[in-house]
């Protein structure tokens, strides 16, 4: 098994070195920040915050805001925002020495799933360029979503990192859970997402996982549920880490402080005992 991070979606209340150790005594060693309701955060805050993360060895990723997506049906308007706010999201994140950015893969927008992959993966290549320029070329997850019929299934995100070098795959078993109808509750089942994870990226990359216990109808999310109040458990998600030797990053998008402890403690748990076995 590899190394197992888990932590919580958001910082604790206070200034940043107080968050950064709120989660340590939490038992965290990891932490998503987002900026889906803005940017919060400027250039001159944010090396201060990843000071105090890395002091306290809390890894840090970043959310981009939910508008800030590729796979335009045109390079106007929305695109240059959506380039705009990503290229503000890396420099951010460079700033803060984020472990990756997290983003939505979009919509269809009325095209066949392959002509929408194309258009994603071509507009990352005018990211690419953008950032590059700037020096805040920083690795992006792009985030498997939650209604069965959209764009951003499993597959759909796979093949995107799969042909952008600097993009991964960010599973989320909530949403794949809601999306399969509730299938997720087998090792197996897990263990052959990740697997199809583990082939598209780079050695030693972890795996990046949000998870939580989840509502759903009609095999699309309605909202996250307070940990055992549906289907969706943390044991067999840690035992199918246990196959592989890639190091994970676990961020619980759960409600509530008692659901985020609760999921941690079955991941923690079993990847401490190995570590000292």
């Amino acid at each position: 098994m590899g190394e197992i991070r888990v932590g919580p979606s958001g910082l604790p209340e206070g200034s940043f070195d107080e968050a950064a150790a709120a989660l340590r005594k939490a038992g965290y060693r990891a932490c998503e920040i987002g900026f889906v309701n803005g940017f919060w955060l400027d250039y001159e805050a944010a090396p201060l915050l990843g000071a105090a993360m890395r002091d306290a060895d809390v890894l840090l990723s970043v959310h981009a805001p939910l508008a800030a997506f590729m796979g335009h049906t045109d390079r106007g308007k929305k695109f240059k925002m959506a380039l705009g706010m990503l290229d503000h999201t890396a420099g951010l994140a460079k700033a803060l020495d984020a472990e990756l950015i997290v983003f939505h893969p979009g919509f269809l927008l009325g095209r066949e799933r392959d002509r929408a992959i194309d258009d994603v993966v071509d507009q990352l290549g005018d990211l690419r360029e953008r950032l590059e320029a700037k020096d805040r070329l920083v690795p992006f997850g792009v985030e498997v979503m939650g209604r069965v019929r959209d764009f951003g299934t499993i597959d759909d995100v796979l093949a995107i990192a799969a042909r952008v070098d600097f993009v991964r795959p960010v599973i989320d078993f909530a949403h794949m859970h809601a999306t399969s109808d509730g299938a997720f509750t087998t090792v197996d089942a897990f263990a052959s997402a990740l697997e199809a994870a583990d082939a598209v990226l780079a050695p030693d990359v972890p795996f990046n996982i949000h998870f939580s216990d989840i509502a759903y109808a009609n095999r699309n999310e309605t909202r996250h549920l307070p940990y055992g109040e549906g289907t969706l458990r943390a044991e067999p998600l840690r035992d199918a880490l246990a196959r592989f030797d890639r190091p994970a990053t676990v961020i619980s998008e759960s409600p509530d402080a008692a659901s985020t402890q609760a999921i941690g403690a079955v991941l923690l748990g079993a990847s401490s005992a190995s570590r000292t076995s």
